[in-house]
């Protein structure tokens, strides 16, 4: 039988075969030998061992799509970032490395502020702006308000979707307005940090409806770009690419060189000053980390 994993838990797979319900599956030895991990997301063939008690074993992964390494799944059509407008805020040079990180991996991604209700329209405004010419599809909602959920229903639809943000952002909430029998328990955000504690404990896969599948994945606090050379950074900030070539000079870093086209679209406020800020910053990082 052919099927999709969910999720995967101390050795044991749990597949979903669609129209048979989920199987709790062993991978084969053969997989260990060939060094061959299966991963949340994989199609899969097993055999049933008992129908009764829904048990098997994986006997084959089936080609992928792809597979992502943080986090770690196949097969994904698209991500979404889940990040709140307030409370707490946003922090962006965050979502400016999970962008860098799915481009790098070749995945869409849609950038989702929730909690509109509880910020103002010059913050949602603003917010729109800086990421006006990310390349992402750019989303405002609240689930507490049930506002916007309709359009993120639309753009899952049969569709594997990673989802992800850090906690307290309302991403378990979304999560089970999406599938309320999921019933992910739900963090409060500390009033005395502003920070939300960490629902999800491993990445699962939920399977909506026909082949729309959304993998809910464990908050983070920090994401890593170390892979990228830092003359190289510039590739990842699509707002620089109508300005390839305009410079004085190839190669140029659009730091410090004179005659800079990115440097005077800044100036000129036609590329947004915070995600150019943050392209410095992380250049920086990736700079200085080379010197080690």
């Amino acid at each position: 039988m052919q099927g999709k994993i969910v999720k995967g838990i101390a050795g044991f797979y749990y597949i979903h075969a669609d129209g048979h319900g989920v199987y709790e599956c062993k991978a084969k030895g053969a997989f260990r030998n060939q060094k061959v991990k299966p991963l949340v997301g994989d199609m899969v063939e097993f055999d049933i061992i008992d129908e009764t008690t829904k048990k098997g074993n994986i006997v084959k992964i089936l080609p992928r799509l792809n597979a992502l390494i943080r986090p770690a799944v196949a097969n994904v059509d698209q991500a979404m970032i889940v990040f709140a407008v307030a409370q707490p805020l946003p922090n962006l040079n965050m979502l400016d490395r999970f962008l860098i990180m799915m481009q790098m991996q070749q995945v869409e991604t849609i950038i989702c502020f929730n909690k509109t209700d509880v910020s103002n329209e010059a913050e949602v405004e603003k917010l729109g702006k800086i990421y006006a010419g990310s390349g992402c599809r750019i989303l405002f909602t609240s689930v507490e308000m049930g506002e916007g959920l309709e359009e993120v229903r639309e753009l899952l639809l049969e569709k594997t979707t990673v989802m992800a943000g850090p906690s307290g952002v309302g991403k378990s909430s979304m999560m089970n307005y999406l599938k309320p029998e999921a019933d992910m328990a739900t963090g409060d955000i500390s009033r005395k940090i502003q920070r939300g504690r960490h629902t999800t404990r491993h990445s699962e896969l939920f399977h909506l409806q026909g082949q729309t599948y959304v993998m809910d994945t464990p908050g983070f606090t920090s994401l890593y770009i170390n892979e990228i050379d830092a003359p190289d950074l510039k590739n990842y900030f699509t707002e620089f690419d109508q300005y390839e070539g305009l410079c004085r000079f190839n190669g140029c870093v659009h730091i410090n060189e004179p005659d800079c086209a990115v440097k005077n679209a800044l100036e000129e406020g036609k590329i947004s000053k915070n995600r150019y800020d943050n392209y410095v910053v992380l250049y920086d990082e990736l700079k200085a980390q080379r010197k080690y």
